[in-house]
């Protein structure tokens, strides 16, 4: 069983992601920001990041330049709803993102891409 931190300003996404994820065998952490995200990382790290870009207080970008500044290994999918997010989601490649995925998303995708990087 892994622990997952998932990132996201909607609480829909959140639960939506929780009961997969649980459903998967995982514990799951949550966060409502960026911000938050990132200081919950700091006190209890997860073996894997899922997290949104457009969000308030510190948006996903923000929180993967972060993120790889001050952790070596961290891994972390990126997911946005945002119509223009294609631009972001290549920036978050850059800034180190395993993977990337645009919402609406196919779940079984993003739990393979879920166990695929926790064997990595």
């Amino acid at each position: 069983m892994a622990t997952i931190l998932v990132i996201d300003d909607q609480e829909s996404i959140r639960a939506l992601l929780r009961d997969a994820l649980e459903g998967d065998g995982h514990e799951v952490l949550e966060a409502a920001n960026g911000r938050l995200g990132l200081e919950l990382y700091r006190k209890r790290s997860a073996d894997l990041i899922i997290t949104d870009i457009l969000m308030p207080e510190m948006n996903g970008l923000e929180l993967m330049l972060e993120l790889t500044r001050s952790f070596l290994n961290v891994k972390v999918i990126v997911m946005t709803g945002d119509l223009a997010g294609m631009g972001r989601l290549d920036k978050a490649k850059l800034l180190g993102a395993c993977q990337t995925f645009q919402k609406p998303f196919d779940m079984k995708e993003l739990l393979r891409a879920v166990r695929y990087n926790l064997a990595h």
